[in-house]
């Protein structure tokens, strides 16, 4: 499993000589102001490898060229989790992941509703169960309960 970095990588500091993972995948010289450097350390070259595979490094070089330099980090990053996204899964990319787990939330709710009417029910059943057992009259509240005075009948025939 591959892991991109998405902490600011703007900050990352390497060695001048040392060319940017853009550069170096492309096998050229790294110049200063290069417009991969600030986005693309040498420290994390698959960042770049999946971005270039998916996007092709032509096409970032452009976005990253028309965009504000303040929202270049983040698109980069977007550009970055997509690429590892669609390289897992070439048809849906991170809208499949966001499916599945749209799909999973809908499957948590109905369990959670599910299980809220359960609790609704074992409470009714427990206020049910502590209420006084007899109504006017002393019959219990249960229809088919006996009587209290059942099986106590006398027998006095007088015909």
């Amino acid at each position: 499993m591959q892991h991109i970095n998405m902490s600011s990588s703007s900050s990352s500091t390497h060695h001048p000589s040392a060319p940017c993972a853009a550069c170096k995948f492309l096998r050229r010289k790294c110049i200063k102001g290069c417009v991969f450097s600030p986005y693309f350390p040498p420290e994390d070259p698959i960042k770049f490898t999946n971005v270039h595979k998916i996007f092709g490094a032509s096409n970032v070089s452009k976005l990253l060229n028309e965009i504000e330099p303040h929202q270049r980090e983040d698109a980069v990053n977007s550009l970055a989790y997509e690429a590892e996204a669609r390289l897992k899964d070439p048809v849906y990319g991170c809208v499949g992941a966001i499916s599945v787990l749209q799909r999973q939330v809908l499957r948590l709710q109905k369990e959670l509703d599910a299980t809220n009417a359960d609790l609704i029910r074992f409470s009714s059943n427990q206020n049910i169960l502590n209420m006084p057992q007899t109504t006017s009259g002393n019959y219990p509240q249960n229809p088919h309960a006996l009587p209290p005075n059942y099986g106590t009948y006398s027998w006095n025939y007088n015909p």
